[in-house]
């Protein structure tokens, strides 16, 4: 089965759920933040989907499991090679159709669908409104897994979808490339402070992930107001543009709009501004004083 993009509606899912080429996983994490110190406090949400979750839907754990839990930094991207198997081992196949959603926002679900993508995993995508919406709307729910049976991947993995903190040095020096980031407008001109270091990276533009969402339903915009967000600065004329956040995850919202506005060169720092404002001999520069 061939998905319609890289968002569908639950009218389709539910229409399609039991499809057999069907993978269905659940991503969510909810997070807190550490008010009035940096950062969050992250908490997996498996004990909720052990309790309730869309019918036929498995876990994925992105804190554990699909991060790099030897790294510094939360959800450090693993090598290609290990997430390929690691997706297989979860009963994703080469012929999958795989739909992730998440409770409360899309980031994280976003972020497993460009980590698929990025090991070669073209047909995935993300339930639009996620599980909020899903409940809202009163469908079928379980308190069952899926035993989705083991395979092995050969996919054509795509590591230019990742880039690290050298590769945005360098950006900086170029006109062609856009540094966009994907954090709320006060955090990016300083005025908040969440990362240890105030501001922004030098040159980079700033489209908010949460601008990107209807706030009632939890779904994308549509296509025509997601163009107007990116076209205000200029971001769609660059044809290459690299996605930066906290972490390297409501990056993947912007990340997936651009996609689904038709960009073909778009990139994610993963380390983010975690890495980057720990580095003191990195810029940062703030719209107000910080």
């Amino acid at each position: 089965m061939q998905l319609p993009g890289p968002i569908v509606s639950t009218d389709w899912l539910e229409k399609h759920i039991n499809d057999e080429s069907l993978r269905i996983y659940d991503v969510s994490i909810f997070l807190t933040p550490n008010d009035p110190e940096p950062g969050y406090t992250f908490t997996s949400g498996y004990a909720k989907w052990s309790i309730e979750h869309i019918p036929g839907a498995n876990f994925l754990d992105l804190l554990s499991e699909f991060s790099d839990a030897k790294a510094a930094m939360p959800y450090t991207m693993l090598p290609l090679e290990l997430l390929a198997d690691k997706a297989g081992q979860a009963g994703i196949t080469n012929d999958s159709a795989v739909v992730l959603y998440s409770a409360d926002s899309p980031m994280f679900a976003a972020r497993m669908w460009w980590m698929l993508r990025s090991i070669g995993l073209d047909n995935v995508a993300i339930l639009d409104g996620g599980w909020n919406k899903w409940k809202k709307e009163n469908r079928a729910t379980s308190d069952r897994a899926k035993a989705y049976p083991p395979s092995q991947l050969n996919l054509g993995p795509r590591s230019t979808m990742w880039v690290n903190k050298d590769d945005v040095i360098r950006a900086m020096e170029d006109d062609s490339i856009c540094i966009l980031n994907a954090l709320e407008s006060e955090v990016h001109n300083g005025e908040v402070n969440r990362y240890g270091r105030a501001g922004h990276i030098p040159g980079s533009q700033n489209v908010s992930y949460d601008s990107l969402i209807d706030n009632e339903t939890g779904e994308f915009l549509p296509a025509q107001q997601l163009q107007e967000r990116f076209s205000k600065l200029d971001v769609l004329d660059k044809p290459q543009v690299l996605i930066y956040c906290g972490a390297g995850v409501v990056a993947a919202m912007n990340a997936l709009a651009l996609t689904l506005l038709g960009h073909s060169d778009v990139r994610i720092y993963d380390g983010s501004m975690i890495e980057w404002a720990s580095d003191s001999t990195l810029p940062l520069i703030c719209s107000v004083n910080c």
